[in-house]
C-alpha cells in the first residue's frame, strides 16, 4: 500500500522520460539504438527487476521437469505503472535463448481500490486518477491496483 496526497504528473512523457540505472538512485535519460532515439515504450524500475525474477522462477519449475515452458499467467494490476507491450517486449528479449523462448504471456487484471484520507470512503479511480468522488480530496491509499506478479507456469507436455 501507498499513499498519494497530490495529482500524478505525467511522469512518463517522451521529452522527459528517464530511467534510475540499476543498483543506485541516480537517474539517466533511457535511449535506444545508435541513432540516440528516446524509447518510446514505458519501462520502469519495477518492470526492469520483476521480469528476471519471473523469467528465474519459470525457468526453474523447466529444468527441474525437463520440459520448455508453454506459457505463464500474470496478475496486473489496473493502476500498475507498467503496461502489457512492454512487458511483453522486455520478455521477449529476456527469454530468447531459453526454455521460456516462445512462452506465451496471459494477464489477469486486478481492479484498483483506493481509499480517501479525507472522509475514509472506499473507491474505484475513474480514468486512473485519485480524484475521491464523495469529498473531492487528491489525498488516497491505495489498497489494491498496484500489484504484478507470477501466478502460474504451463509446461510443455514433451520432455526436451
Amino acid at each position: 500500500m501507498r499513499l498519494i496526497d497530490r495529482p500524478e504528473e505525467d511522469a512518463f512523457s517522451l521529452n522527459q522520460r528517464e530511467v534510475p540505472k540499476q543498483g543506485c538512485g541516480v537517474t539517466a535519460p533511457l535511449f535506444w539504438g545508435t541513432n540516440s532515439d528516446f524509447l518510446k515504450y514505458q519501462i520502469s524500475m519495477r518492470q526492469l527487476h520483476a521480469l528476471p525474477s519471473i523469467l528465474a522462477k519459470a525457468l526453474l519449475q523447466a529444468r527441474e521437469s525437463n520440459r520448455r515452458v508453454r506459457s505463464l499467467q500474470l496478475a496486473l494490476g489496473e493502476i500498475s505503472e507498467l503496461d502489457m507491450a512492454s512487458i511483453q517486449r522486455q520478455w521477449e528479449e529476456l527469454s530468447e535463448g531459453t526454455l521460456a523462448e516462445r512462452a506465451q504471456l496471459h494477464f489477469r487484471f486486478i481492479k484498483a481500490e483506493l481509499q480517501c484520507m479525507a472522509c475514509f470512503e472506499k473507491y474505484h479511480p475513474l480514468d486512473g486518477k485519485i480524484h475521491c468522488p464523495y469529498c473531492g480530496s487528491y489525498g488516497a491509499k491505495v489498497l489494491s491496483g498496484e500489484e504484478f506478479f507470477l501466478e502460474s507456469v504451463e509446461l510443455d507436455d514433451e520432455q526436451t
